[in-house]
């Protein structure tokens, strides 16, 4: 049975209330969504302000805590950000509350994340703050294994942890733990590239202090961390349709990834990890759409620059890039 909303009684009425109290949802893993009005903003454009809120795609989505709660329907959002605030309110707690969303499992899976896609037919489970710790490691190698992602909002948090790694060792830290200090400096509103960043730079041989934030569990959750290093081959959404979350411009309803689209966004991910120590299909997904249609690395490089300048790709990695879209093309 769901375990309620931290114990809080609501007084509105039910036409009112953004919970379904006759929805809620049982056992969990693989809860279905609800089908949802396939309508666009009349005029969204990629680039444009995010149009008034009447104008907004009018698609419903339903939502847990991943805890346990009642279930909640949210809509009108175009930004990972607003999706946040309408399922902050939906539950009566802070936005900050909320460290990262899965879709279709309230499991800390790392391979349902949500990102800045979600498809039309998916159920979004939040997994709120949960117990803080704060625990010193020795960086006795100079890799620590662990990949950094981050919710698109400020908090940077462990996608992977590498087994027989430094990480690995230190039991206390798991998948989805928040990174909310390093050496007691704040990294609340740092990109998970930062993070990863500022890992990288510490000092082989001296020991560090992380402060961690994990994820609420409920009973049930509670069983020995996974290393949430093993990816699928799955698709990057379920549904058939998704609503794209962009950081600039309004939100579009679009297709599924085509075949090509899947296996470029892959290949890169797996760069990303392998040179920046993070992993973000989003951040793929746009590098991929930037080389779709360019004819050489050359091209590529200029694009990259002006859709992600701020990230300072090294000319090795945006050659790898490239290669690994071409292969994709090539259906390699």
């Amino acid at each position: 049975m769901p375990l309620g909303i931290r114990g809080k009684k609501k007084a509105k009425s039910k036409e009112r209330s953004k919970l379904v109290d006759s929805e809620e949802v049982g056992g969990r893993a693989g809860a279905p969504g609800t089908s949802a009005a396939k309508q666009v903003a009349n005029g969204a454009v990629a680039g444009l302000p995010p149009p008034p809120a009447n104008l907004r795609p009018k698609l419903v989505f339903h939502t847990q805590l991943a805890h346990g709660s009642p279930t909640g329907r949210i809509e009108g959002f175009t930004s990972v950000k607003e999706l946040y605030l309408k399922i902050a309110e939906a539950f009566q707690i802070s936005p900050a509350e909320i460290l990262f969303c899965t879709l279709n499992t309230h499991k800390i899976d790392m391979d349902k994340l949500l990102g800045g896609q979600i498809g039309l037919e998916d159920f979004i489970f939040a997994h709120v703050k949960g117990i803080k710790k704060e625990v010193d490691v020795l960086k006795s190698e100079d890799a620590l294994g662990l990949t950094i992602t981050d919710n698109g909002v400020g908090y940077a948090f462990i996608k992977r942890i590498k087994d027989e790694s430094i990480i690995d060792k230190v039991n206390v830290i798991n998948v989805g733990d928040h990174i909310e200090s390093i050496n007691g400096v704040s990294v609340v509103g740092s990109r998970h590239y930062e993070v990863a960043k500022k890992l990288k730079e510490l000092e082989k041989g001296r020991t560090f202090t992380l402060k961690l934030i994990e994820p609420m569990k409920a009973f049930e959750m509670i069983e020995p961390r996974s290393k949430g290093g093993k990816l699928t081959e799955g698709k990057i959404s379920t549904g058939r349709e998704t609503l794209r979350l962009r950081s600039k411009g309004p939100a579009t309803v679009e297709e599924m990834p085509s075949e090509f689209e899947e296996k470029a966004i892959k290949k890169v991910d797996d760069l990303l990890e392998t040179y920046m120590g993070i992993r973000d299909i989003d951040l793929a997904a746009t590098m991929v759409e930037a080389g779709r249609d360019k004819k050489n690395p050359d091209e590529f490089a200029v694009a990259l620059d002006e859709a992600l300048g701020d990230f300072a790709f090294p000319d090795e990695f945006v050659f790898d890039v490239w290669g690994a879209i071409g292969d994709a093309k090539q259906g390699r």
